[in-house]
């Protein structure tokens, strides 16, 4: 799996796992939901990803556009 995905896919899983928090536990996970979503935005902004940082040196791969 490369950066890109891990990435793709830990957003996702952090958005649903957060919105059912939000939903189950306490309304005040929705500010974890706004977290992920400014991060996203901020990352494609600037093309600073933390969690790329992360994943790249626990062994991810960088992706090759064919």
């Amino acid at each position: 799996m490369t950066i890109e995905n891990a990435i793709r896919a830990f957003a996702g899983i952090m958005i649903l796992v957060s919105v059912a928090l939000t939903v189950w536990v306490s309304p005040y996970f929705v500010w974890l939901t706004l977290f992920v979503g400014v991060n996203l935005l901020q990352s494609a902004v600037t093309g600073i990803c933390p969690a790329a940082k992360i994943l790249r040196k626990l062994g991810f791969r960088s992706g090759r556009a064919a």
